[in-house]
């Protein structure tokens, strides 16, 4: 594949220079900070005071974190200080950053969404172990739905996390809460985790860069591999650039992790441009038994960025992936991981209704139907993997509907909870099951001001060609630029889903 440098991505550059020398050190998104704590023109403690102050200002509202490290954030960031004046140089060293609450962190207890007292972990998960290595600061741990099973993030062990666009309405999950804290501006960039569109739901519900990468890119250890593989750690950050740093400092296997995708470079991936690509624009949507549509408005969002792509060089037409039964391998790996998951909980009587039903069905299908399940994963690569041999990427919706309310599946049975999950996300889990890459980009606004996205989804280790993708499209959309009215420098709130910038 012949690569270059566009001017477009020059333009972009410029455009990003010029706000970054205008904006404090804060504003300036995961790259700016690195930057501005490698030359010194600030401290990893101003930063990270910076950003806890911000999280206790928009908690009360958006409640964003499950766990603050407030106390010990600010000596990691003395730490930091210390090792910067000394001549040390590494990619985050100093940046505070937020994990999800499904990961360990040493010190800290993993709730994962759950009601309960939960014992904290006596050591780090193997991508924080990472994130520290690269020397980041990390502030805290962000909320995620019990178990991470819905594409909201809300619960009665912690209430709701709210949109920073329109607090009405949910950010999505299940990493809602990271999603939440770095569109806020609390984070410059945050991990979350995909089972079935739990980053790139989210992302797209709240103006950002979600990034599933392929099963095993970032380790997902002390689990050999999550929810029976349907679940990769991912990142969410407002740029393609911060989000390929924070890909490249999380990414790297356990000696016991079962997947072990070669090494790739995402800064340098995104970086370049690519050359003129064959997309696939699909609006099908896998088959699921339930009723489901796509929102006109959604659906015009994807086509002016099929617009977009086709203006930059590419052609783009028209094209369904053959996702056959791939529905039916879902359910047994999903509920199985649930019924693992719940098992570990410290008080399973404090369960939402609908976790208990998800582990009755998880005991049914742990056995022959898992097992089936599994083996059917390499003949859908091919099946559905086809489409890449006539194709180099497929262009589909995020999801089918503009956010979701607060509240809007509350109180539901497990039933028409799943219905109503399937209707409005029915195109992000199929990636899933096949374990291949995908990243959500911003795709617009709704006319009531809601994010809405689109997914560049590739096969096996195609993350370097997403991600230059990605960087194209957003040198031409230059999305960074607007932002929710949220997160003002100096009080660390600024209330209203107004755009600013």
């Amino acid at each position: 594949m012949s690569e270059s440098s566009g001017p477009a991505t020059a333009a972009a550059s410029t455009r990003s220079a010029a706000r970054s020398a205008a904006e404090p050190a804060a504003d300036r998104g995961l790259v700016g900070m690195a930057a501005a704590l490698a030359e010194g023109s600030v401290s990893a403690r101003q930063l990270t005071e910076q950003a806890l102050h911000r999280i206790a200002a928009a908690q009360p509202e958006l409640n964003a974190f499950r766990t603050v490290r407030a106390e010990a954030a600010l000596a990691e960031a003395d730490a930091a200080d210390g090792r910067l004046a000394a001549g040390e140089r590494l990619p985050l060293l100093g940046v505070p950053l937020a994990v999800k609450d499904d990961m360990d962190v040493a010190g800290e207890p993993t709730a994962f969404g759950c009601a309960g007292s939960f014992v904290p972990k006596t050591a780090d998960s193997e991508a924080v172990r990472r994130l520290r290595a690269a020397g980041a600061v990390i502030v805290g741990k962000t909320q995620t739905p019990e178990l991470g099973q819905w594409p909201f993030t809300e619960g009665g062990a912690f209430g709701a996390t709210r949109n920073p666009w329109n607090r009405s309405y949910t950010p999505g999950g299940s990493s809602g809460g990271s999603a939440a804290a770095v569109a806020a501006g609390l984070v410059p960039a945050a991990l979350g985790s995909d089972g079935a569109g739990s980053v790139r739901i989210p992302a797209a519900w709240t103006h950002l860069v979600g990034v599933k990468p392929q099963r095993g890119r970032i380790s997902t250890w002390p689990e050999p591999e999550s929810f029976n593989g349907l679940t990769v750690n991912g990142v969410l950050a407002r740029t393609v650039a911060d989000a390929a740093l924070l890909l490249d400092a999380a990414s790297g296997p356990h000696p016991e992790d079962l997947h072990r995708p070669a090494r790739i470079c995402a800064v340098e991936a995104a970086r370049r441009t690519p050359r003129r690509l064959r997309i696939a624009l699909s609006f099908g949507m896998a088959f699921t038994a339930t009723p489901k549509s796509l929102d006109p408005e959604v659906r015009s969002a994807v086509e002016r960025l099929a617009a977009r792509l086709e203006s930059l060089g590419h052609e783009v037409v028209p094209e369904d992936p053959r996702y056959g039964p791939i529905g039916l391998t879902f359910v047994p790996r999903a509920t199985s991981g649930v019924r693992d998951w719940a098992a570990r909980t410290p008080d399973p009587a404090l369960l939402d209704p609908r976790t208990h039903e998800a582990v009755r069905t998880g005991r049914l299908l742990g056995g022959l139907p898992l097992r089936v399940s599994r083996r059917a994963e390499a003949l859908l690569h091919r099946r559905v993997g086809e489409i890449f041999g006539r194709f180099d990427v497929v262009l589909t919706p995020t999801t089918a509907t503009p956010p979701l309310r607060i509240g809007a599946l509350a109180g539901m049975g497990a039933m028409a909870t799943d219905r109503a999950m399937i209707a409005a996300c029915p195109y992000a889990w199929t990636w899933n099951v096949l374990g291949w890459p995908g990243v959500n980009i911003p795709a617009g606004l709704t006319e009531d001001g809601l994010p809405v996205g689109a997914q560049l989804l590739g096969p096996a280790d195609s993350e370097p060609l997403l991600l230059g993708l990605a960087a194209q499209v957003e040198a031409a959309e230059d999305w960074a630029a607007r932002r929710p009215g949220w997160g003002d420098a100096a009080t660390g709130v600024a209330g209203g889903p107004e755009c600013r910038g």
